[in-house]
Formats: structure tokens, sequence, C-alpha cells
């Protein structure tokens, strides 16, 4: 009995310290640089509302009837995504970034949720997410209704249910990304609507979509984050205008 005592207590502090490990992993997210933080505030076109829940850049003048829930990518602080969403919320949207457990977005499925609730004056709903945040966005869709389109920031489903979806489906990706390569999002095509579109941004990579710096794995970018950003924030526009058509 004694040494079952033993064996049950070291299995435990195993499970433990594996446990502690991962939540200090996943809790080393990678920082928001100047520039997102420059754009969490608000100015003559884009009000910011910051709460527990998400951060809401909302434009300034007239009332938006369409909205955008974006997920952060995985490790990523998500504030570090406030240049493009930012640019959007100017053009005349609702954008609602969320936080989410552990900055892993599977984590937290339900976290655009809030944002449905809180603002009943929207009209058209859009999810989108970069990288892992767009799996996570892809999972949020398929349980609301409610939601007209998505948009893939640097990444795909994990599988086919929203193939034969309505839904309107935009990919937007950097043929300079190390980690959603164009390769892999060629290869996930199939498992998106027939006239899902798709967007390269020439020279980007996977880590520009936002402003957190450099991340192992991906390739130097050929432009400059601002040019991403740009382009990024334009085809987000051109898309969010075609949901109410």
């Amino acid at each position: 009995m004694q040494y079952l005592k033993r064996f049950l207590l070291i299995v435990f502090v195993i499970i433990f310290l594996l446990s502690a490990g991962f939540v200090i992993w996943a809790l080393n997210a990678a920082p928001p640089g100047q520039a997102a933080l420059d754009a969490l505030v608000a100015d003559q076109s884009v009000t910011v509302t910051q709460t527990a829940e998400y951060i809401a850049f909302q434009p300034s003048a007239g009332q938006p009837s369409t909205g955008l829930i974006f997920y952060p990518g995985g490790r990523v602080d998500y504030r570090a995504y406030a240049p493009v969403l930012h640019q959007i919320a100017a053009q005349g949207y609702l954008v609602v970034l969320v936080p989410v457990n552990l900055n892993l977005a599977f984590f937290e499925i339900e976290a655009g949720a809030p944002a449905l609730r809180d603002f009943p004056e929207i009209q058209t709903w859009a999810v989108s997410g970069h990288s892992l945040g767009g799996v996570a966005a892809s999972i949020f869709a398929a349980n609301h209704p409610e939601i007209r389109g998505i948009a893939y920031w640097a990444s795909y489903p994990a599988d086919d249910t929203l193939k034969n979806s309505d839904l309107k489906t935009l990919s937007i990706y950097g043929t300079l990304d190390g980690l959603a390569t164009s390769e892999t999002v060629e290869k996930n095509k199939a498992l998106m609507p027939a006239d899902a579109i798709f967007v390269p941004i020439e020279g980007g990579n996977h880590a520009q979509f936002a402003d957190y710096g450099l991340q192992s794995g991906d390739n130097p970018a050929e432009i400059s984050p601002e040019a991403q950003w740009l382009q990024a924030a334009e085809t987000m526009v051109a898309f969010l205008a075609g949901l109410a058509e």
C-alpha cells in the first residue's frame, strides 16, 4: 500500500508539473508592439472601448450595420491586431477583438458571443481570425447562424463543416508565410465553399498580420508591416461591404 501511495504521488506530481509547464508556455504570449498600442487609442475616426470581454473599435461617425468579430492567433497578445482592425473600423464597420483563455482560441470558442449580445443593432455579422484564431472562428461560425461571412488570415478550417454552407468566405495569406504556406492554403481549399475568395499578399508573411515582432518558423517579409496591414484592411473592407449586398 505504501508503494502504491508513492506511485500515485509521483504520477500526480508529474501531471501537475506538465500542466504548470503548459500554462506557463501558453501565457508567454508575444506582446503587442508600439503601433498596436497606438491603435488602441481613440482618434477622430474611431472610438475604442475596452471591457473585460472585448475591445470594440467603432466608427465615430454614423451607426454601422455590419460588424466583425476577430479571434487572435495562438500565443499572441490579442491587442497586437489593433493596427489592422482600427483601419477597418475607420471605414464604417464595428470591429470586436476578443481575448481568449491561455492565449489559445480553441480554449474559448464562444469568446465572440458577448459581441452578438451587446450590439443588437448590427444587422450583418462576420467573424475572422489569424492562424489558430481562424480555426476557432470557423467553429464559432458553425455554432451561430447569424454569422454571414468568415475571413481567414493565414488560416483555414480544421474540417469541411462549412464547405456546403452559405457563408461568404475569404482567405488572405502572405506569399512568404513560413507557417500557413501558400502550398498549405492551396491544399486546404477543398475544406471551404467552392466560391471562397483567396487573396494573396505578395511579399507578406505570417507575423505581419499583426504587430508582435518576428515569429519562429516564419519567413522574412519583403514588404513593411504597414503595407501588409493596409492590404489586409482594404481586403477586409471590400469583403464586409459585399456581405450586405
